[in-house]
């Protein structure tokens, strides 16, 4: 028995991970792959059955589970975010999720026939999309910023709003027939304790009471303890205690959550895969179809009251019909609808909740739906109403340096949208001082994956000071960007590498400015004083000219045609440069001279 548990565990974690790659080397959600080989290794050919394997310790496993899904959830809420993006999310995050959650709720209750507390928590959990489902199809449908911007903050904000909403009306009815008394024992010991234990854990680390290599472990140390404890002292109140404490860190002052964020991320992918595998083993597809009627109802209303809600939150806005359509159209259910669905069914069942039973099929049917239809049509809808996003052509620069920087900046001046990217905060800062966007973080983590902004971007610069991080960017981006549009600078350690240390050749993108030019040289040149220049090409000074008269320590780098399209000089092509055309060089100090 032993010998088969381990094979089970290694099987489901090799099939989340299998499932992880999957949705990003097709750009699809990743809760779509996982959902369906667990149908595919439990219902439909018996390989996986949870309820036997794992026997009495699955539920209380699933819900731990969960509770870190929910306390990374509300580690991302800030309550500042509510205010900075705009008078349209803030609406559809605050009154626009009870407006969205009481017309479910109602719709469900009339013509789907679920009683008044099943509609009232069915309604809570569909309220939630999150980023998981909508950054994938944000890279697809290629909608314009401002829309683009909606949806994802909306997806940000909403999920940890969405989680703890559903926590608490569950808190009340699993109460039950009880007093109103012990209802609200019940939500104030999830409150106190998710306040205790976030701000005993904000005490310790603001005085650095935790070695920084053991931050992680001790903040999921405290976040198992907090729901062992809340759900002790009273029962279902474990949910409730984490989102508190993870939005109490949150927003908690002088404390930098970044790290602990970025660890619960990756923490929470490998959970969340193994959740879903286990979820959807357990998950026939014979219930679901057994909704009939009453599904295709549930699913109308859900569909139905989207757009109601977007239409009535971004009115007054100055948004055209066109962009309420499309934010209307997108809205696809993940994470938090099916992993607390399955919990809160299972629980609920066991409570002699007998109606609890459609819980789980009715959100499945959701979520598939909704992620399989909105993925496949999201970007004819774009292109349809005119939304969809010209090719892009902003550039993500990876690395903060002064060359980044410089070439950044020479960039924006040229009207090219540029985000920096880098982990060091001084070289950061120093970029925001200059003007430029930037994102605080590894370009290639989980934390990027829904954080990292990237409407309007269409190619990579690869030039930090790390060669290792600049090949895993590359490799990670032409997926995206497409194999043409992704760069890396030559780095001098790369020069002097072995064939131990050297990249693999198909792993080998175009190098920038020519196999010559390293991030050594070019830093040494700003450093003499070299500045980026801009000239304009024309019939009378071509560019055989503009390359007889420039020295040769002028190292050029960019070409930017008449119709603002960027090309850079590689060491395999150049740009055919012609009248039109702006060429962007590196100037060494003594011709700058020259030419003032």
């Amino acid at each position: 028995m032993t010998e088969q548990l381990l094979f089970v565990l290694a099987g489901i974690i090799v099939l989340g991970s299998a499932a992880q790659w999957l949705s990003w080397r097709l750009n699809l959600p990743s809760i779509l792959a996982l959902l369906v080989i667990g149908i595919v290794v439990g219902p439909v050919t018996g390989l996986l059955k949870p309820d036997e394997v794992f026997g009495e310790l699955l539920f209380p496993m699933i819900s731990l589970g969960v509770a870190v899904v929910l306390f990374e959830g509300g580690l991302t809420l800030k309550f500042a975010d509510l205010r900075g993006h705009g008078a349209a999310v803030t609406n559809l995050v605050s009154w626009g999720a009870l407006l969205n959650w009481i017309l479910i709720a109602a719709g469900s209750w009339l013509l789907a026939d679920l009683s008044t507390s099943l509609a009232l928590l069915f309604a809570a959990l569909m309220v939630v999309t999150g980023p998981t489902v909508i950054n994938p199809l944000l890279r697809t449908m290629r909608a314009t910023d401002e829309v683009s911007q909606i949806l994802r903050w909306e997806g940000i904000l909403i999920d940890p709003v969405g989680a703890l909403l559903a926590v608490l009306v569950y808190q009340v009815i699993i109460a039950g027939d009880a007093s109103s008394l012990i209802i609200v024992r019940s939500i104030a010991v999830g409150f106190f304790a998710g306040v205790a234990a976030g701000a005993a854990l904000a005490f310790a680390l603001r005085r650095h009471w935790i070695p920084e290599y053991l931050r992680n472990v001790v903040t999921l140390s405290v976040v198992v303890m907090a729901f062992a404890i809340s759900e002790y002292v009273a029962h279902e109140s474990g949910l409730l205690a984490v989102t508190v404490m993870g939005i109490w860190l949150a927003n908690a002052r002088d404390l930098d959550v970044s790290e602990i964020l970025s660890f619960k991320e990756s923490l929470s992918i490998l959970i969340i895969s193994a959740l879903f595998i286990v979820l959807g083993a357990r998950l026939n597809p014979a219930d679901i179809l057994a909704t009939g009627w009453q599904g295709i109802a549930v699913l109308g209303v859900v569909l139905l009251a989207r757009p109601v809600v977007v239409w009535a939150a971004m009115a007054g806005g100055g948004y055209s019909w066109q962009q309420k359509a499309l934010v209307s159209w997108v809205g696809p259910r993940g994470i938090v609808a099916a992993s607390v669905s399955s919990v809160f069914a299972e629980r609920l069942q066991s409570a002699g909740y007998t109606d609890a039973q459609l819980l789980v099929p009715l959100a499945f049917l959701i979520i598939l739906f909704t992620v399989v239809l909105q993925s496949f049509t999201a970007g004819p809808m774009a292109r349809l109403l005119g939304l969809m996003e010209a090719e892009p052509k902003g550039v993500l620069i990876v690395g903060a340096n002064s060359v980044a920087r410089a070439i950044g900046k020479a960039l924006l001046e040229q009207g090219f949208r540029v985000k920096l990217t880098d982990t060091t905060w001084s070289e950061l800062q120093a970029a925001r001082m200059e003007g430029l966007e930037t994102y605080y973080g590894n370009p290639v983590s989980a934390h990027a994956d829904q954080h990292l902004e990237l409407a309007g971007i269409g190619r990579l610069l690869a030039m930090s000071r790390r060669p290792e991080l600049n090949t895993l960017a590359c490799m990670k981006y032409r997926v995206e960007f497409g194999q043409r549009r992704v760069f890396t600078l030559l780095n001098a350690r790369e020069r002097d590498a072995t064939e131990k240390q050297r990249v693999v050749e198909k792993y080998r993108v175009p190098r920038l400015f020519g196999d010559d030019v390293s991030l050594q040289k070019l830093s040494s040149l700003i450093a003499q004083g070299a500045e980026i220049k801009a000239t304009l090409i024309t019939e009378e000074f071509t560019f055989d000219a503009y390359q007889a008269e420039k020295e040769k320590q002028s190292i050029l780098l960019f070409g930017v045609d008449a119709e603002g399209n960027l090309r850079a000089f590689t060491d395999t092509s150049e740009p055919p440069i012609s009248a039109g055309w702006t060429v962007l060089a590196l100037v060494p100090p003594d011709e700058n001279e020259k030419k003032s």
